[in-house]
């Protein structure tokens, strides 16, 4: 019998050099063949948005980074969430520009793709463009109360990328 790996695939989004990867939650009897799928997407960093609920050893092991972003389940995320998630990304797309950063909550569905949205929006994105291209990838993703806060958010160039190549000018 073959283990299912995810309740739901996982969705491969890219845009502007951004790469992510939205799963479900993993669960320690399933860790290795999920850390097969992220090496398929040559994913360094995973991101959780929900409370704990597998050991992170064996992602360490294998060079991938897991940090924590939880915030509560059904809702949008806190103003220190949202920092640290634009923080992760704009160091990530410089050290790694080829790798994806894996996002889950414990279904893939509300937490993780409203974070993969606000990038998205601050990539340039429209707030429905934005969510109908996570959307045709996770159906049913996104709930009301979060899609009212996607459409008031304001993106503020948080993932622009400082060029560390110019020289200072007077």
């Amino acid at each position: 019998m073959v283990q299912k790996i995810f309740a739901l695939p996982p969705a491969e989004i890219q845009y502007k050099g951004f790469k992510f990867l939205i799963t479900d939650q993993p669960t320690n009897q399933n860790m290795k063949n999920y850390m097969r799928e992220l090496r398929k997407y040559n994913v360094l960093v995973v991101v959780r948005v929900c409370e704990a609920a597998y050991k992170v050893e064996e992602l360490e092991k294998e060079g991938i980074q897991v940090f924590d972003l939880v915030y509560s389940d059904g809702s949008f995320p806190p103003r220190d969430v949202i920092d640290g998630w634009f923080e992760l990304l704009r160091q990530h797309s410089i050290a790694n520009p080829d790798a994806h950063v894996a996002i889950h909550c414990v279904a893939g569905l509300g937490r993780a793709p409203v974070l993969v949205a606000l990038a998205l929006m601050e990539l340039g994105l429209s707030f429905e463009d934005a969510v109908e291209i996570i959307r045709e990838k996770k159906r049913g993703a996104i709930n009301s109360k979060q899609l009212d806060y996607l459409e008031k958010y304001r993106p503020k160039s948080r993932l622009k990328l400082k060029n560390t190549n110019a020289s200072a000018s007077c």
